[in-house]
């Protein structure tokens, strides 16, 4: 492995996979930096069924995976460490990180974002066995379902209103006694027949046999312990870019999240950001791709300008 590249991709997800792709197919000498598992947060899907073709469906860890080989083909290298700072200088790109510096012409930031999780018991050994930080991904997988969204503000209540299309009952469980959402969201979810909104409640725990069966309830005015039976629990309290690293390289918006226009392009020259980490992402695989693709596009027409 050298130290200098032409591009060098942070991130090993959707995004980052298919900049990868596109960037070695042009023949650009590519890295990309992973400090987790290749595949991002796609990998922690039990099925994914809205990535175009796959009739079928596929496993989150085999589209990770197939993301991977097909971008390997091609000669992308890979180097699994995390990174620790950045640099933009005239002409060049210092990165920073575990393994040593590396320099590049061009770097695409793909290194997503993180779901805040619960903390409870349970949730992280059912995470894909029915505890979900999605609606869209896996909401059709609870047809006829009973299920539980935890949280009160915009996202959860959306997420509520997208569940009860396919689940015969959704319980909104927040811990104050009113919503956070905004006002024509809150109306909509109040008069949604198949939504129930339990107040002033927290999840303690999560519990199952292979998949999720139950949540246990806390009333945090009275104390009192009770136990909902559902099928799934969405979680929905908000999520946290992956942007440690940047955050004196480039723009950042209100909630952390890289700010770029149409194509990808940051304010600092050769810098692009593509997937879950860009401001207005839509937060699906598909169109994390999507960005991957067109912030590698840019960055070939920056490197040949």
């Amino acid at each position: 492995m050298k130290n200098d590249y032409q591009v060098i991709i942070v991130g090993g997800g959707p995004a980052g996979l298919t900049a990868g792709l596109y960037c070695s197919r042009s023949r650009l000498s590519t890295m990309l930096i992973e400090r987790g598992i290749i595949g991002g947060q796609i990998i922690n899907a039990e099925r994914v069924e809205n990535y175009p073709g796959f009739p079928k469906g596929v496993s989150g860890i085999e589209l990770g995976q197939l993301l991977y080989e097909q971008a390997s083909n091609y000669g992308l290298e890979t180097l699994s460490t995390e990174v620790m700072r950045t640099e933009s200088r005239p002409g060049r790109n210092l990165i920073s990180t575990a393994e040593g510096d590396f320099t590049a012409d061009s770097i695409i930031i793909a290194s997503g974002s993180q779901y805040r999780k619960l903390g409870v018991p349970g949730e992280e050994e059912y995470t894909g066995k029915g505890v979900s930080y999605c609606a869209t991904c896996d909401g059709p997988l609870f047809k006829d379902k009973i299920l539980a969204v935890i949280g009160g503000g915009d996202a959860a209540v959306t997420e509520a209103l997208y569940l009860s299309k396919f689940a015969s009952s959704v319980k909104v469980i927040h811990r104050r006694d009113q919503l956070r959402a905004s006002g024509i969201t809150q109306e909509r979810v109040l008069a949604e027949p198949k939504v129930e909104l339990i107040w002033d409640t927290v999840a303690t725990a999560i519990e199952g046999d292979g998949s999720v069966r139950r949540v246990i309830l806390k009333n945090i005015k009275d104390a009192r312990i009770s136990v909902l039976e559902v099928a799934g629990v969405f979680v929905a309290i908000g999520s946290q870019p992956n942007t440690d690293p940047w955050q004196d390289l480039v723009p950042l918006d209100e909630g952390g999240y890289i700010i770029t226009n149409e194509v990808m392009e940051t304010r600092i020259p050769g810098v692009f950001a593509a997937g879950d980490v860009r401001h207005s992402s839509a937060r699906q695989a598909i169109t994390a791709a999507g960005d991957g693709a067109t912030a590698a596009v840019s960055a070939e027409r920056f490197l040949s300008s």
